[in-house]
């Protein structure tokens, strides 16, 4: 009996057995010319160059790479928080990007860059100089991105959404002045993401455009909005003292270095926001080069 029972253990244990192989189908003739004959494929490849507002987790450009570009153009974010046109040069990260533009295989190389938020006085060491680093670190992007044979195009800052008295302040006009004036010196095609994105927020409003970034707003903080006039994004919740008005506020000293942190401001994007202001990207950049119609989805 213990024997017996042994036996259908190994039974009920053992693999099933494999059916025999049969003998491979030879390729039809035809089929071996057809795949002679396909063609290989031209893709392109498009390198995202910023700040946050660009990069993932507070940007628009997730949402622009995973919705707007076509499978036959990669699409590469290497846009980093808290940098500067200056800084990112200054810490390699601009090297990376050259990297990337030298890989072989691809028809065409776009690189879209965007600065101008952490270039603004606020910290040392990122801060640059509006009327002579800043355009000369653009141009710099231009010229280098060119000598690697890849098509640079220049993006005016994407618009805070801070308001007093019901309008919307815009303080970076004049990095996005800058940014048009090197695009028309260096005849670089230019989205102008800065009066586009300004023109959508004033719009809305600031309760409205509030939806736009990561999380909502503390009461505080919304009441503000239902006046008009933001307050600091980081208003307390209780206290003698009222926070200060955004029209005060060092939006480039209080924005954080590094990835942006999770939470509700008038600068940084969350999913609603970036779908938005990726749309507005993809659709000027067609029109700005024409040649990217075909890899860019509306």
């Amino acid at each position: 009996m213990l024997g017996s029972g042994a036996g259908m253990a190994a039974a009920q244990t053992a693999p099933p057995a494999l059916p025999e192989a049969s003998p491979g189908t030879p390729l039809a003739e035809s089929d071996i010319a057809a795949r002679a004959a396909v063609r290989p494929i031209s893709a392109s490849k498009i390198i995202l160059v910023g700040d946050s507002t660009t990069a993932v987790a507070g940007g628009w450009g997730p949402s622009f790479c995973a919705y707007h570009v076509t499978s036959f153009a990669a699409c590469v974010n290497l846009a980093r928080g808290g940098r500067s046109s200056g800084s990112y040069i200054w810490e390699g990260s601009w090297d990376l990007a050259l990297s990337e533009m030298s890989t072989p295989g691809y028809a065409a190389i776009y690189v879209l860059i965007q600065f101008g938020h952490n270039d603004q006085p606020g910290r040392p060491g990122r801060s640059t100089d509006l009327a002579t680093e800043y355009p000369a670190f653009l141009r710099r992007y231009v010229e280098e991105t060119r000598a690697r044979g890849a098509v640079p195009v220049l993006l005016t800052p994407l618009t805070r959404r801070q308001f007093s008295g019901g309008r919307l302040r815009r303080d970076l006009a004049a990095w996005a002045e800058a940014v048009r004036a090197v695009a028309r010196e260096t005849n670089t095609p230019l989205v102008d993401l800065n009066a586009r994105s300004s023109d959508v927020v004033e719009a809305l409003g600031p309760m409205l455009s509030a939806r736009f970034a990561q999380l909502p707003p503390s009461p505080e903080v919304a009441a503000a909005l239902l006046t008009g006039t933001t307050v600091s994004a980081g208003a307390p919740a209780a206290g003698p003292v009222p926070a200060p008005p955004a029209a005060t506020q060092n939006n480039a000293a209080v924005e954080p270095l590094g990835q942006a942190r999770i939470s509700f401001d008038y600068t940084h994007l969350g999913r609603e926001g970036a779908d938005v202001f990726a749309a507005i990207v993809a659709h000027e950049l067609v029109a700005a080069v024409p040649a990217l119609r075909p890899l860019i989805v509306p």
